[in-house]
């Protein structure tokens, strides 16, 4: 077993970015608190299909009225799993007159893919 000392990021006194890759060090409690928030409400398949629906959409943005009925379930559930999204900051939104549009915010997308990226999809991507 080797001696070397187990550095847990956040700890080491170094500036280190806020979630860096999976591979680099252990999480520090705050990170993995945080991170934990985002896959909670990345972990049930009507807010993972509802993020891939925005994230994808031609334009950046899309209407609730076209989320709804992708979905076999009332406007208010929809709305819940819109709001936790949001609340996670994963998706945005504005009303404008009687409809409201959401657009993925593009900065925690790109924290979870730098945290679950490792050195071989660095490499690959390089």
């Amino acid at each position: 077993m080797s001696k070397q000392e187990l550095v847990v990021l956040g700890q080491s006194g170094e500036n280190t970015p806020c979630c860096p890759g999976l591979v680099t060090a252990p999480l520090d409690e705050d990170q993995a608190v945080e991170l934990a928030k985002l896959f909670k409400a990345l972990g049930d398949p009507v807010r993972l299909r509802l993020l891939s629906m925005i994230a994808s959409r031609a334009g950046g943005e899309v209407c609730v009225c076209d989320l709804t009925p992708a979905f076999d379930l009332s406007q208010p559930t929809i709305s819940h799993h819109l709001k936790l999204l949001r609340q996670a900051a994963l998706i945005d939104c504005e009303r404008r007159g009687t409809w409201v549009y959401y657009w993925a915010l593009p900065a925690t997308l790109d924290r979870l893919a730098a945290f679950l990226k490792t050195s071989q999809t660095a490499e690959a991507t390089a």
